[in-house]
């Protein structure tokens, strides 16, 4: 079953949103404020595989939600609600652990391909560890060690916490090491080619990267940016 958490303080969006996804097939369960999403979170037992979350809501915002799940999981999918003029939100959301966002107002369509392009990533990690299950497959590039078996990064032995984007993220860069990568390339792969939004949810996901891989964040030696293309991994 595909379980979704909904969690928007208005009545009228939030009905909207529960009957596509229930056409959908998802299983859905709706919260109007953000402490009510956390406790329908606790109480499934963390079994829910998207949260979408409005960044304005009551007792608890939409980004504290996003940040407490993220701690929680780094397997759910977080996809949140932004008005057009909640820009430095989408960011300040992507930094604190979303996959994704959505711009209200947004049509039945565009949301259902967001959801549907988080769900198949989310499942496809899933499949993945358990084909993986008895294989040892790990890329060693320095003092960086991806295991693709259980799917976790260290730096020089110590582990790094990544969500399930950040490690799509680096598995393909450390698949391609030395190159350079176009964002459309790094987009495609992680997202899938049916993703609606614009690269800049790649570029907050680098530097978001930067700030757990490098030493020195802000002139990184490996997660080099290349002017007018994209990113380069650099041993």
């Amino acid at each position: 079953m595909k379980r979704i958490l909904v969690a928007e303080d208005e009545k009228s969006i939030r009905e909207f949103i529960v009957i596509n996804l229930k056409r959908n097939g998802f299983e859905v369960y709706e919260a109007e404020n953000g402490q009510q999403a956390l406790d329908i979170y606790n109480e499934f037992g963390g079994n829910i595989d998207i949260a979408l979350l409005d960044i304005m809501m009551p007792v608890m915002d939409g980004l504290e939600v996003c940040k407490q799940l993220r701690k929680k999981s780094s397997t759910i999918g977080i996809i949140i609600l932004t008005a057009k003029t909640q820009e430095m939100d989408k960011v300040t959301g992507l930094l604190v652990g979303a996959d994704d966002y959505v711009t209200k107002p947004f049509s039945p369509s565009e949301l259902m391909a967001r959801v549907d392009a988080i769900y198949r990533r989310v499942t496809l990690n899933k499949e993945f560890a358990q084909q993986s299950r008895e294989k040892n497959n790990t890329i060693e590039l320095g003092e960086f060690s991806l295991n693709l078996r259980s799917r976790t990064l260290t730096k020089n032995g110590k582990p790094i916490e990544l969500t399930q984007v950040e490690f799509q993220i680096v598995e393909f860069l450390f698949n391609n090491p030395g190159v350079a990568l176009e964002r459309s390339e790094i987009l495609n792969s992680v997202w899938g080619n049916m993703y609606y939004g614009d690269e800049k949810v790649v570029d907050v996901n680098i530097r978001r990267l930067r700030m757990k891989l490098e030493d020195n964040p802000s002139s990184p030696k490996h997660l080099t940016t290349i002017w007018g293309v994209g990113y380069k991994w650099l041993i």
